[in-house]
C-alpha cells in the first residue's frame, strides 16, 4: 500500500526585471551631497542608480516585472504576492492593484513586507501556497521605490538606494525538478529594529497625536552596525540553506547571488563562505540597493546575460531590516526571458 503523495513542490518557471529609465550617476550625486564618485565607488561599489521619474509608484514598476515574467512562463498565475517596503499607499495593500493591471481579477493578492529580505520571505510564502494546494501557480514580484523613503540630502543613504522591480512565476512541480524551491532558512531579530528603520508614519507615531521630528518620515540606517550583523546573518542562514540541501558546502555552489546592499558586504560573505570571485553574481555597480526587488533583479539580469545558466547550483541570500535575513539553495532551470 502506498502512501500519501507527497506536497507539490513550487518550481520556478518564468522570470523578469524591470528598472525605471531614468538613471542618477555619482557625478550627479557629487553635485548637490558632500562626495565623490571615488568616495561612493570605495565605500559601495555603486557608480550609477535607477531612479523613479516624479508620479511613477511601486506597482508601475511591480507591473512591468510581473509581465515579463509572466511572458518568460508562457502563461498565468492563480496567486500574486507582492515584496515591498514601498507601498503605493498604507492602504490598501498594492498586489491586488498590481493584479489587476496584469489582468489576473479575482486571484489572491496580497503583500509581504520584510525590507531588503522580502524576495525570500515572499518565496517561502508563495512555495507555501504551493505546497499546500491553495494554488497551482504564484506570480511573485518583488518591487521598490526605495528613493521615495530616502533623505536627499542624507550621503549616508542616497548614494546607495535605488529603485526597480524582479519577479518570478512559481508553478506546481516535483521536488526533484530544475528550479524546485526547497526549504528556505528565515530569521529575524526585533531587538534591532532600530539599526534599519523609517521612524514616522506608523501607528505608534500617529496614535502619539505628537508631529514627527524633521527627518523622522525618511529611512534610516546605521550602517556600521547594519555591515557587522548582515555579514554574519547571511554567512550564517547560507550554511544553514547548503545543509538542507544536502549540498557539501560553499563550494558546491557554483553561483552565489545575494542580495546587493553594498559591494563590502558582498565580499565580505562570500570570503567567510570561501566561494570564489568567477561564482559570484553582482550587479550593484549599476543599479544599486533595490531593496527586495534586489535579489530577483539580479537573478533576471544574470539569466538574461547568461551568467546564470540552466544547471547551475545555485546559493541565494538576503538581509534587511527587521532585523530579518533568509538563504535558499536550489538548481536552476531553463527560462526564457523577456527584457524588451
Amino acid at each position: 500500500m502506498s502512501g500519501p503523495a507527497p506536497a507539490p513542490a513550487a518550481v520556478i518557471a518564468g522570470i523578469g526585471r524591470y528598472l525605471p529609465p531614468d538613471v542618477v550617476t555619482n557625478d550627479d550625486l557629487s553635485a548637490r551631497l558632500d562626495t565623490s564618485d571615488a568616495w561612493i565607488r570605495s565605500r559601495t561599489g555603486i557608480a550609477s542608480r535607477h531612479v523613479v521619474a516624479p508620479g511613477t509608484a511601486t506597482s508601475d514598476l511591480a507591473v512591468e516585472a510581473g509581465r515579463r515574467a509572466l511572458a518568460s512562463a508562457g502563461g498565468g498565475a492563480e496567486a500574486v504576492v507582492l515584496a515591498t517596503t514601498t507601498p503605493d499607499q498604507p492602504c490598501p495593500a498594492t498586489a491586488p492593484l498590481v493584479a489587476d493591471r496584469l489582468g489576473l481579477r479575482g486571484v489572491a493578492a496580497f503583500d509581504v513586507s520584510s525590507v531588503c529580505s522580502g524576495f525570500l520571505y515572499g518565496l517561502a510564502t508563495s512555495a507555501g501556497l504551493i505546497a499546500s494546494g491553495t494554488v497551482g501557480s504564484v506570480l511573485l514580484i518583488a518591487a521598490d521605490a526605495f528613493t521615495t523613503i530616502i533623505d536627499p540630502e542624507d550621503r549616508g543613504t542616497a548614494v546607495i538606494f535605488a529603485d526597480g522591480a524582479g519577479a518570478v512565476l512559481l508553478r506546481a512541480g516535483r521536488p526533484d525538478e530544475p528550479g524546485a524551491v526547497g526549504r528556505v532558512v528565515l530569521g529575524s531579530d526585533g531587538s534591532l529594529g532600530g539599526l534599519i528603520e523609517v521612524p514616522a508614519g506608523g501607528s505608534r507615531q500617529r496614535s502619539s497625536r505628537i508631529a514627527p521630528e524633521p527627518g523622522e518620515e525618511f529611512f534610516r540606517m546605521r550602517g556600521r552596525e547594519t555591515f557587522r550583523h548582515a555579514v554574519g546573518r547571511m554567512t550564517q542562514s547560507s550554511r544553514a540553506a547548503l545543509a538542507a540541501a544536502g549540498w557539501d558546502g560553499p563550494l558546491a555552489a557554483d553561483r552565489f547571488a545575494a542580495h546587493q546592499a553594498n559591494a563590502r558586504i558582498l565580499t565580505a560573505v562570500a570570503e567567510e563562505l570561501g566561494i570564489p570571485a568567477e561564482r559570484r553574481l553582482s550587479n550593484i555597480e549599476w543599479t544599486g540597493n533595490t531593496g527586495a526587488a534586489s535579489l530577483a533583479v539580479l537573478l533576471a539580469e544574470a539569466t538574461a546575460r547568461g551568467t546564470l545558466k540552466a544547471g547551475h547550483r545555485t546559493l541565494l541570500t538576503a538581509f534587511g531590516g527587521g532585523l530579518s535575513w533568509g538563504a535558499t539553495a536550489l538548481l536552476w532551470p531553463e527560462l526564457k526571458t523577456f527584457d524588451d
